[in-house]
């Protein structure tokens, strides 16, 4: 086991170099920036807590198979294609002025929570010849610390109290998503996924679908509220607080994601 460990440690720490030099490539206010600032930061948490874990090798190999995903999206644009359906929304609208920056970080989770992360459940259990119920406990413990990675976006994102009344189309749009329900779908899918291994027509077909759902909700999660960001006095960004570090949230924002 400390030999996988150690592999695929590596393997975190080259997701988080790529993370970090995407980043300095892009402007601060380039809706594929604010997330990708928001994904390396949950990277960089997830590295520094691999010990927490039952199966740390397991939990690293998902990392660096998870964060594949995201990076051949971003390599395919850059190359001139499309990405995934799901990825599309936010790679159209990253320049988009009435785009909050809320609504770029959580359309970025909203597609690769739901569409990438049942797929490199998938691809991991494949690679280490295991099934997904052996991975069930890991996945279900990384919950709480992308709960409090949203919650702390949330709240330095979102403008104060006193801007809440004029941006409520935001507000309420945001509102109806979370990474619990997120998450809990992911899992749905990797159920019919493993289900449908010896199938693999209904499984791509199953893909597809799921694929263009995600990519729905993104555009839905990428509205134009007719606010700009500038007006709404939105916070920081978490990654550009003193040494990069989210505070600590508070507690849970009230709605979450797609509520189903």
């Amino acid at each position: 086991m400390a030999g996988t460990h150690t592999r695929v440690a590596i393997g975190v720490d080259g997701v988080i170099r790529r993370l970090r030099a995407i980043g300095r490539g892009l402007p601060p206010g380039d809706g594929v920036a604010v997330f990708n600032r928001m994904y390396l930061t949950v990277t960089e948490t997830v590295r520094a807590r691999l010990g927490e874990f039952a199966d740390p090798g397991a939990v690293a190999e998902l990392d660096v198979v998870f964060a594949g995903r995201y990076l051949l999206a971003v390599d395919a644009v850059a190359a001139g294609r499309r990405p995934p359906a799901s990825w599309q929304p936010l790679f159209e609208r990253r320049a988009c002025p009435e785009v909050h920056p809320v609504q770029f970080a959580l359309a970025g989770m909203n597609a690769h929570i739901q569409h990438d992360l049942p797929l490199a459940v998938i691809d991991t259990c494949r690679r280490l010849g295991r099934e997904p119920g052996q991975l069930a406990a890991d996945y279900h413990r990384i919950n709480g610390l992308l709960a409090g990675v949203e919650a702390a976006v949330r709240e330095q994102l979102m403008p104060g109290p006193d801007l809440l009344e004029r941006i409520e189309p935001l507000t309420h749009r945001i509102g109806a998503w979370s990474v619990d329900a997120a998450r809990d779908a992911a899992w749905s899918s990797v159920r019919v996924l493993w289900e449908l291994r010896g199938l693999p027509g209904a499984a791509v077909a199953f893909t597809a679908t799921l694929d263009g759902a995600v990519g729905l909700l993104g555009r839905a999660l990428l509205a134009p509220t007719g606010l700009h960001p500038a007006t709404a006095e939105a916070r920081p960004h978490p990654a550009t607080t003193p040494a990069g570090r989210l505070p600590v949230a508070r507690s849970r924002p009230a709605g979450g994601g797609l509520q189903r």
